[in-house]
Order: C-alpha cells, then sequence, then structure tokens
C-alpha cells in the first residue's frame, strides 16, 4: 500500500472520531451549493438507512455519510463517470468496515461490562474548547449547532472515542524495543524516502481510459511489450501518448523530487536507468514511465533518521496486531454489509 493510500485511511480513521472542529465558511454552505453526486451513483445512499449490522447494533448511511464526506467532495474533482463511482465506491466500503471494527470494540468493552468515569468526557470536552476554540465556549457551542450536534451526541461520541482508545492500548501490545538488525534493514528498503536533489532524465506515455477503460488499459499493456522487445519508446510516444508532450515523444526533461505530483512523483524515482516501468493507473488515467537516464541524490544518514524508523516500524507492528485482534473479533460477530 503507498504513503498515500495510508495518509486516506489515516484520515477516515481520525474522521471515524468525528473530532469537533471550528467550522470554515466551506463547511457553513447549504447542501444545494455542494457538488452534485457524479451520474451512476445511487442517490439512495444518501439517505438514512441501514448500511450495516453488527450483531444487534446498526450502522446508518447517516454515519457512513459523516465519515466520508471529505474524501468524497475531494475526488469529485479529480474523477468522473465509471472512475468516481467506482472511488467513492471504495471510499464508501473502507468506511463502513471501519465503522464495523469500531463498533465491535464498543461491544467488546460492554461484555467486559466496563466504564468510563465522566469526569474523563468532561476533561476531553474542556481540552477541545481550550485548544480549539482558545477556550470560547460560545464558539464551540455555535459550532456544535452548525454540525448538527448536541451536547449529549457529542459527549457519547467522545465516551466511545475513549473507549476505543483504552480498548487499542489494552490488546495491541508491542516490544518498545526494535532491533537494530529490523531499523538498518527498514533503512535499506526505503532510503529513497530520505534522498533528496536527485533528477530522472524521463519520458512519459499517458492514456485516458475514455468510454472502454479496459480497451485502453489493454493498450497501452501492448505498448510496454512493445517497448520491452525493444521498440522506441519515443517513438511509440508520438503516436499513442495523450500527454501534452507527445510531440517531443514523452520527453520531460531532467525532473526532481516534487516536481511531478503524489504518487506519480514516487514511481518516478523507484526507476532504474533505461528501464520502462509497470502499466500505472493513477490520477484517473493510465502511465508508463521509462528513464533515460538517473542522477543519484544525497541520502540522509542512518543516525539522522533512526528515531523516525523505530517510529515507523512500531506503527506497522501496532497495525498488524490490530488486524489480527479484529480478525479475531469479527471471527465470533454476525456482520451483514447491505
Amino acid at each position: 500500500m503507498t504513503r498515500t493510500a495510508n495518509r486516506t485511511l489515516c484520515n477516515l480513521a481520525i474522521l471515524a472520531g468525528l473530532p469537533l472542529l471550528p467550522v470554515s465558511a466551506a463547511a457553513q454552505k447549504p447542501a444545494a451549493a455542494q457538488k452534485p453526486a457524479a451520474k451512476g451513483e445511487k442517490d439512495s445512499a444518501f439517505l438514512d438507512g441501514v448500511a450495516a449490522t453488527v450483531n444487534m447494533d446498526v450502522i446508518t448511511f447517516s454515519q457512513v455519510r459523516e465519515l466520508t464526506a471529505p474524501l468524497e467532495n475531494s475526488v469529485r474533482g479529480q474523477f468522473s463517470g465509471p472512475d468516481l463511482a467506482e472511488k467513492i465506491k471504495d471510499i464508501r466500503l473502507k468506511a463502513v468496515n471501519m465503522l464495523i471494527d469500531r463498533q465491535l470494540i464498543l461491544q467488546e468493552f460492554r461484555k467486559m461490562k466496563g466504564q468510563i468515569p465522566s469526569h474523563m468526557v468532561d476533561e476531553r470536552i474542556s481540552e477541545t474548547i481550550r485548544t480549539r476554540f482558545g477556550g470560547d465556549r460560545g464558539a464551540f457551542l455555535r459550532t456544535l449547532a452548525a454540525q448538527g450536534l448536541t451536547q449529549d451526541k457529542l459527549r457519547k461520541m467522545e465516551e466511545e472515542n475513549i473507549i476505543v482508545k483504552y480498548m487499542r492500548g489494552k490488546e495491541v501490545k508491542t516490544d518498545s524495543l526494535v532491533s537494530t538488525a529490523d531499523v538498518e534493514s527498514f533503512y535499506r528498503k526505503h532510503s529513497d524516502e530520505w534522498t533528496t536533489n536527485g533528477e530522472v532524465k524521463l519520458r512519459m506515455i499517458k492514456i485516458n481510459p475514455g468510454a472502454d477503460p479496459e480497451k485502453k488499459r489493454k493498450m497501452i499493456q501492448d505498448i510496454r511489450a512493445k517497448i520491452v522487445e525493444g521498440a522506441d519508446f519515443s517513438d511509440l510516444a508520438r503516436i499513442y501518448s495523450e500527454d501534452s508532450t507527445q510531440d517531443q515523444g514523452g520527453d520531460w526533461g531532467w525532473v526532481k523530487r516534487g516536481d511531478l505530483s503524489g504518487e506519480l512523483d514516487r514511481q518516478v524515482f523507484m526507476l532504474r536507468p533505461k528501464k520502462v516501468s509497470e502499466v500505472l493507473s493513477m490520477n484517473g488515467a493510465f502511465y508508463l514511465l521509462y528513464a533515460e537516464d538517473v542522477k543519484n541524490g544525497t541520502t540522509k544518514p542512518l543516525k539522522e533518521v533512526r528515531a523516525e524508523i523505530e517510529q515507523r516500524i512500531g506503527q506497522e507492528e501496532r497495525q498488524k496486531l490490530e488486524q489480527v485482534w479484529m480478525a479475531r473479533l469479527r471471527k465470533k460477530a454476525y456482520i451483514k454489509i447491505y
């Protein structure tokens, strides 16, 4: 999974707690001002109803919508048609599964007959008012009303957040010591992340999916096969590419880290000299990348990034343990997604 994808999932996970934030101008726009759903999306998904059941508890469409709305609005600016519908479907499914996991954790706490002291909830709300609203309780209450929340609902949300955090801390325990060997191995595998000033002399073929994405995918796979067999990348770029550099044979010149967006930038700097990439599906299009030449950059020494690596290894280990824990809870539960 890419780091971009991980960040997306982390954003979903944070939103699952529905933290109270100051209302921006955009957030105060009426629903009618928002971009309409893409053609092909089911309007019924926006009406309240049962999205899933977890034992005797119900997850509603409105809960899913609260969780996914920011990401859905974001992808609507990047995709359209079938690609958008698929992205929306994927976002909602991830959200439903996160809400299922959350409900399983809450149910496990109830089985233990656990209780959260009310003063802990009071302290969390006071901390929110202090840190996010500068101590202005009036602004806090206005934001609460603007987001359609009552104080009772907020207290329930905060109590559940405390429970989830407590249960994760109880069930997902890792050894605080990370071995030197693990750190060194991680550093070697991810050294590109700490490398700066590198450059790649890049050529690119871009194919838009159009009305028949599978046909276009097959076409770009055939193009790649020809390149691997010895065909000239620039000649094929002039014939097939739908990028702005088509007439130049897909020539982007020397690019530095950060010159390109997100995942495309990461993929470019994974290329070896004189090698073509696999077919990449990103940003609503298909890509082939070719490194005519590579200038290696400067890599930070291990001692400067050791603390970051130890933190990331620990986080990955916690994620693995949580997956095992959640699989165990799911196995003994009745779950149905509608």
